[in-house]
């Protein structure tokens, strides 16, 4: 197993710089999750850390050793793409071991290499199989067991699961869990699905426009977000954003005046504001309380959307262009055009001042107790 370090890359194609002054350490044996929307980078830093992508500046180092000049097979990485692209004429084993053949490993060596890690995919009872003749579950899988019968210090991969269709993205997530608890070796995982990324990672890594947003565990993400792009990107569905001014603020709390009139309060440290300023107000979904007393404002239902566990409304607000987002409880009877009172709890509320930049919030919202 081995750590990541980089310090001071970037990565430009010509006079466009793609990778900017990216500074990150990632664990030994640690599951880091790089996510963003398309174009953020995040790919080109996986291709960058595999070799695959020269640097422009900076240094990379994998187990300690600088790689900036070192050939992608020279550095102790496996990495696992989008597409399988498995050979459609051979079966899973030689496809498993293919690899191993070309670096001329002993035959017995290749055999339990090979059956070692199909084990640990459970793929063991397909190995006389050909690709066609498997699910895209089945074949992702095989694509895996190549990356790990060659024994990497480092995993990477890029998108694996989104080719799979939704249920099965879902029981893939939980494959790679137990998998990563399995082999405890380092992994470096790259997706657009930040329910991916909060699922499987010990930490993430937010990447806006070629620029790492913030570095953290996915619940530290989720709570105290350093930045209105993070916050709007870590959590379904995403926050609410409602465009207020300060009214008075201290250490403790601001109180707010949104455009509709109404006035709120949020707990969060706001001594650096002052009456006057334009912020950001935040509000999850699932921490609107419904009938609730504090912070309240009247929203009509434009649309309910049952999912059975739960339901989400959606209602106009002044001031705001996109619909705002409710969670109403999975047993509601609300429909639309149905008026409801929302609460918004001073320590549940998010705010950010006129630069995206967020204040620091005081408490954690407790988790919700089942019905």
């Amino acid at each position: 197993m081995a750590d990541v370090r980089l310090r001071n890359v970037d990565k430009a194609f010509g006079d466009v710089k793609v990778l900017h002054d990216i500074n990150l350490e990632i664990k030994d044996g640690e599951f880091m999750v790089f996510v963003g929307p398309s174009g953020c980078g995040k790919s080109t830093l996986l291709r960058a850390i595999a070799g695959l992508e020269d640097i422009t500046s900076g240094e990379l180092q994998i187990g300690g050793k600088v790689v900036n000049d070192v050939p992608p097979a020279e550095r102790g990485i496996a990495m696992v793409f989008q597409s399988y692209a498995l050979y459609p004429h051979m079966s899973l084993y030689d496809n498993m071991a293919f690899g191993l053949k070309l670096a001329k490993m002993p035959a017995p060596e290749i055999d339990e290499a090979v059956h070692g890690a199909a084990k640990i995919l459970n793929i063991d009872h397909l190995l006389d199989r050909k690709p066609k003749a498997l699910s895209g579950g089945q074949r992702q899988r095989v694509a895996i067991g190549r990356a790990i019968v060659r024994k990497p210090e480092v995993f990477l991969f890029d998108e694996p699961l989104s080719n799979l269709d939704a249920a099965l993205r879902v029981r893939m997530r939980y494959e790679f869990a137990k998998l990563h608890e399995k082999l405890k070796t380092t992994m470096v995982y790259v997706t657009h699905d930040q329910v991916e990324a909060m699922t499987l990672a010990n930490r993430i890594v937010v990447l806006s426009t070629g620029r790492i947003e913030q570095v953290g565990a996915p619940l530290e993400l989720y709570e105290y977000p350093s930045n209105i792009f993070v916050a709007g990107f870590i959590g379904s569905p995403k926050m609410n954003f409602i465009e207020a001014e300060i009214v008075s603020a201290d250490k403790d709390a601001a109180m707010l005046k949104l455009k509709s009139g109404a006035t709120m309060r949020a707990r969060v440290d706001a001594a650096a504001a002052r009456p006057g300023d334009k912020v950001t107000l935040g509000v999850r979904p699932e921490h609107f309380v419904i009938g609730g007393s504090e912070n309240t404002l009247e929203a009509r239902l434009t649309f309910v959307e049952s999912l059975g566990s739960h339901t989400h409304g959606y209602f106009a607000f002044p001031g705001v262009e996109e619909a705002l987002t409710c969670e109403l409880g999975g047993e509601s009877t609300a429909a639309n055009g149905d008026v409801v009172t929302l609460g918004i709890p001073a320590e549940a509320c998010y705010l950010f001042d006129a630069s995206g930049r967020a204040f620091q919030r005081h408490y954690r919202m407790p988790a919700r107790k089942a019905a």
